[in-house]
C-alpha cells in the first residue's frame, strides 16, 4: 500500500473587514447616486410636465 499524504485546507471563517467595509461604501454610494438622480427628477423635472 501507498504512503499518501493528504493536505487539510484550513479556511478561515474570519472575513477580511478591510474587504466587507470596501464593498458596503460602494454599495452606500450607489444609494446614495440613485436617490440623488431620483431627487432630481421628482424636484426639477416632474414640475416642468405639469405645468
Amino acid at each position: 500500500m501507498e504512503n499518501r499524504d493528504y493536505k487539510v485546507e484550513r479556511r478561515e471563517t474570519k472575513r477580511d473587514s478591510g474587504k466587507v467595509m470596501s464593498t458596503f461604501i460602494k454599495y452606500a454610494a450607489y444609494l446614495i447616486i440613485f436617490f440623488g438622480v431620483i431627487w432630481f427628477l421628482i424636484n426639477y423635472l416632474l414640475p416642468m410636465f405639469q405645468g
